[in-house]
C-alpha cells in the first residue's frame, strides 16, 4: 500500500472522521497527518478544502530530491471498511 499524507486541521469533524478510517486501514507509519494551519502556505492552498487525501510516490523523486505527492479527489465521507479500501485501490497508483 502507498504512503499517504491527509492535509488536515484540528476541530474539523470530516478530517477527524476519515483520519480514524483510514487508520484502520493502513498501517501506521502509511499515514502521515498535516494539520494546514501550521503553514501559510498549505493554509492558503488547502484551507477552505480539507480534507484532502495525497499519495506519497515513494519511487519517483520530484524536484529538489523529494517524493511527489498527487492530490487524491475527495474521499466520500461515507465511505469506510472495504469500500474504502476499494476507492483507495482504484484512486491510487501502484
Amino acid at each position: 500500500m502507498p504512503a499517504f499524507i491527509l492535509y488536515s486541521r484540528q476541530g474539523c469533524c470530516l478530517c477527524e472522521g476519515l483520519e480514524e478510517r483510514l487508520r484502520h486501514l493502513l498501517l501506521p507509519e502509511a499515514l502521515e497527518v498535516v494539520d494546514v494551519d501550521t503553514d501559510p502556505a498549505l493554509q492558503a492552498r488547502y484551507g477552505l478544502t480539507v480534507p484532502v487525501l495525497a499519495q506519497v510516490d515513494l519511487g519517483s523523486q520530484a524536484e529538489g530530491g523529494r517524493s511527489s505527492i498527487t492530490p487524491l479527489p475527495p474521499v466520500p465521507p461515507r465511505l469506510q471498511g472495504e469500500g474504502l479500501r476499494a476507492w483507495l485501490e482504484r484512486h491510487t497508483k501502484p
